[in-house]
């Protein structure tokens, strides 16, 4: 037997030492330990059949199928083998996801949460679809054509402000030239003057409001007692109401007695002159004729004063010739 025939001999065991090595350790870690769940997308994004199965960022399985849903040829059903218990739930969420940049697309299912029930082998892990690169083109040259109306229209709106702005600007350098900032100074210099002329006065009005404060504190201090002693009266009083409220309230039931009395009073009265009206009207009208004849009397008496002593008149006197 020749060296080649040796060395053919040696590459061929160990080949299928090696196939062996790989089937058991694939049989070990893929095979019969594994759990199948399935979910669905619209988007496969590249994900085939030995593609990486992530769950939290961590590879847990590989992608077993990709193929167009029977039941709905819109969406692309998936089948994952992923390592029996992976505490896959039903607040876990599945879609397209990568370990970095460069490397394979992968599936990458969420975590959930803590208190969600546990997925049974063979259920639908919810899904969340990713936008693909054809959409991202498409959005980014919307938002390009966008950008190019936005920029022409702001172009326009700047040309406009242009104007004002430089106005703007002409005025400020104006309002800040050598004979403002002069002005400016000037009137600085004027108030601190003022404020070093007024400053002993302040002083003295702030002593002045300090002594007022310590009055009004000693006065307040004076009135404490003169306000217990005001509570003691108005107490005293309160008591003194209370002991007149029932006096006060039986004089004012006689009171109303008495009212009631005279009302009653009154209305016999009217009662009375309702039924002798047309009496009293008579002697007042016979009164009213007596006092005329009375008042006859008393202007022929004063005209004629001499009719109580005479009979008759005396003639009247002639006139000298």
């Amino acid at each position: 037997m020749n060296t080649e025939i040796k060395v053919g001999i040696f590459v061929i065991v160990c080949l299928l030492l090696l196939g062996v090595t790989v089937y058991y350790v694939g049989n070990e870690q893929w095979g019969s330990h594994v759990t199948r769940y399935k979910t669905y997308l619209r988007y496969a994004g590249g994900i085939g059949a030995g593609s990486e199965v992530l769950f939290g960022g961590i590879a847990v399985g590989r992608v077993k199928t990709v193929r167009a849903w029977d039941k709905d040829p819109t969406r692309i059903e998936i089948l994952l083998d992923v390592k029996e218990g992976t505490p896959i739930n039903r607040k876990s969420v599945a879609g397209l996801g990568a370990v970095s940049l460069m490397a394979s697309p992968a599936v990458s299912i969420t975590t959930g949460a803590q208190d969600a029930e546990r997925l049974q082998p063979g259920e639908a892990i919810a899904s969340q679809e990713t936008v693909s690169i054809d959409d991202m083109t498409r959005k980014l040259a919307g938002i390009a054509d966008s950008a190019e109306s936005l920029i022409v229209q702001v172009q326009g709106e700047l040309k406009e402000v242009a104007g004002p702005a430089k106005v703007l600007l002409a005025n400020l350098n104006d309002a800040t030239g050598p004979v403002n900032r002069a002005q400016i100074a000037a009137i600085l210099s004027q108030v601190n003057n003022v404020l070093a002329k007024e400053t002993p006065k302040l002083d003295q009005i702030t002593d002045q409001v300090l002594q007022v404060t310590r009055d009004a504190d000693a006065a307040i201090g004076k009135v404490g007692p003169l306000l217990q002693h005001t509570d003691a009266a108005v107490a005293n009083v309160n008591q003194t109401v209370e002991q007149l409220r029932d006096p006060i309230r039986q004089d004012l039931a006689q009171l109303n007695a008495t009212l009631e009395q005279a009302r009653s009073l009154i209305a016999t009265i009217q009662t009375g002159v309702r039924a002798n009206d047309d009496d009293i009207r008579e002697t007042v009208e016979n009164l009213r004729l007596a006092t005329e004849n009375l008042d006859q009397l008393s202007d022929q008496v004063k005209q004629r004063p001499w009719s109580l002593v005479r009979i008759r008149q005396p003639k009247d006197r002639k006139a000298p010739h």
